[in-house]
């Protein structure tokens, strides 16, 4: 399995993870949310393994453009398809590691724990 780095080409946290790896000669498979989408069955593989608290991008541009009603008693299952269907409120990157582990945001050090300089 190789790695798997899911994000949005004008995310600048993305930007810093794919130059990361670019640094240490490393070549994730980029998979670009808006354009390529995202699988249910991706997603809820990324919620069993973090939870829609840690996938949820409460911070960004489009969270702050949905009404307030969208924002409001999120459950799970809201969540959820909140998420597949806007798929720019995932926080970024998720990265999808060889040993079958998922990682949400960019972090040096836990990364080159994961991926060490060649």
């Amino acid at each position: 399995m190789t790695i798997t780095l899911y994000g949005i080409d004008t995310c600048a946290t993305v930007r810093k993870a794919r130059a990361w790896f670019a640094e240490r000669g490393a070549a994730p498979r980029y998979h670009e949310l808006r354009r390529d989408g995202l699988a249910p069955e991706r997603l809820d593989a990324w919620i069993a393994a973090l939870g829609t608290e840690r996938l949820l991008n409460t911070r960004g541009t489009t969270w702050r453009r949905l009404p307030e009603a969208a924002r409001t008693h999120l459950d799970a299952a809201a969540t959820r398809a909140l998420l597949l269907a806007q798929p720019t409120l995932i926080r970024r990157p998720v990265v999808e590691w060889p040993d079958g582990t998922v990682s949400v945001g960019f972090d040096a050090e836990a990364f080159a724990a994961r991926c060490p300089a060649p």
